[in-house]
């Protein structure tokens, strides 16, 4: 790091990635920053500056030895930083602790015995929350949501109509359960009952695959679909509806083409939703009738939302919200991206999956791409193709929010 850069990041003063220390600090305290860096975005702490911005220059010997001791002895998993000093002037050098971003979350503080879970909030580290800690294990791969028991469920809340539909139709299993023994040892075996405290319940998984009405139990198992007659919310909007099912349908096998039974969500919001998708167009054709433009490509869409569901945070207890606009299509995912997953990452293709197994389960079904890398090769070449617009990705601590762009013209 050059001095003038040096001298501009503390001219800024603290923020989120940013912490300013004396060099006689605590090892804990040291640790205690760099665990709630490491657990947000990563940052720098400058080590020989006040709070105030004034460099007191480092005073300890062998600091970066010491830096590197407390690193190995509190900080748990290890993380790896980048350590120099830049020399201010004759009497004063300024050390620069560089920390990237976790892989390994959730990071602890490991003091007398107990382990201590810190994130940044703004310019402050403090201690995280519970529901911070899930959000973190689960940004680890620690935590398998899709996997915990869902409140005041049990076998009964499941539609066996669509498991028995699943497990021989699209799976191919020889051995369909009778008997409700049966059925509870073979859901239990699938990851779609568990059992927590001598009490078997749904997993999360198993009711919003299967469930009969899964927002009864988990409220943050549907879709809202919003449609506005413009760009922007409006207070009355043209439909606002939440939509409740379970994410598979059930289908016909027997003949030569799969026939839909009973829709799922996901069928239930492209019968919702394709009437907004269209526009009728002004001239007549050569019978008279008025041909229909479509402002969007449906497989995108699709393919939008079904990611949606597949890669949502069951953590967050929000509904997944779509709103279609006059001049875009906008789906709301909640939680952050996962697993150290980027924007960039994820338009090149790379794969990395929140909810292992209602993605192999969608991916049975045909609802998912067999490659899991339909961003890439099916929603960006469809949208360059169809409406000449590349796809938006606005990634968060919160959301993921994609915005596909409509055709020239509004909808209303």
């Amino acid at each position: 790091m050059f001095k003038a850069e040096l001298f501009e990041i503390i001219a800024n003063g603290e923020n989120s990635g940013v912490e300013f220390k004396r060099d006689d600090i605590r090892p804990e305290q040291l640790a205690k920053e760099i665990v709630a860096l490491a657990n947000f975005q990563g940052g720098r702490v400058l080590l020989g500056v006040e709070d105030d911005g004034t460099i007191a220059g480092i005073q300890r010997d062998n600091l970066e030895e010491w830096v590197m001791n407390v690193i190995q002895d509190k900080v748990h998993p290890l993380i790896l930083p980048f350590y120099e000093e830049i020399k201010i002037d004759e009497d004063s050098t300024v050390a620069v602790i560089s920390l990237p971003q976790g892989i390994s979350k959730p990071y602890v503080v490991r003091d007398g015995g107990a382990e201590k879970v810190y994130i940044r909030v703004g310019s402050t580290s403090r201690l995280a929350t519970r529901e911070q800690q899930m959000r973190l294990f689960e940004l680890g791969g620690m935590l398998h949501s899709e996997l915990m028991p869902v409140p005041r469920t049990d076998i009964s809340c499941l539609d066996e109509a669509r498991l028995q539909n699943y497990l021989k139709d699209f799976i191919k299993d020889p051995e369909i359960p009778h008997t409700p023994d049966e059925w509870e040892k073979r859901l239990l075996g699938l990851g779609f009952l568990v059992d927590a405290n001598d009490k078997v319940y749904c997993s999360i998984a198993g009711l919003v695959l299967f469930g009969k009405n899964p927002r009864s139990y988990l409220k943050q198992s549907g879709i809202r679909l919003f449609v506005f007659a413009d760009q922007d919310k409006e207070y009355n909007a043209r439909l606002d509806i939440i939509l409740d099912a379970p994410m598979v349908g059930r289908w016909d096998l027997t003949g030569d083409r799969k026939q839909l039974i009973d829709g799922g969500i996901i069928e239930r919001f492209i019968e919702q939703a394709t009437p907004f998708f269209s526009r009728e167009l002004p001239e007549l054709d050569k019978h008279f009738r008025r041909e229909i433009e479509w402002l969007y490509p449906m497989d995108a869409i699709r393919e939008i939302v079904v990611n949606a569901l597949a890669h949502r945070d069951w953590t967050r207890s929000v509904d997944i919200e779509i709103a279609i606009y006059s001049d875009r299509f906008e789906v709301i995912s909640p939680g952050a991206l996962q697993n150290s997953m980027t924007v960039e990452k994820m338009t090149a293709g790379q794969r990395s999956p929140r909810n292992t197994m209602i993605m192999e389960v969608l991916r049975d079904y045909g609802y998912v791409d067999f490659r899991g890398m339909g961003i890439r090769t099916k929603v960006i070449p469809l949208m360059k193709k169809y409406n000449h617009t590349d796809p938006i990705f606005q990634a968060t601590d919160d959301y993921l929010k994609t915005i596909l762009p409509g055709k020239m013209g509004d909808m209303s």
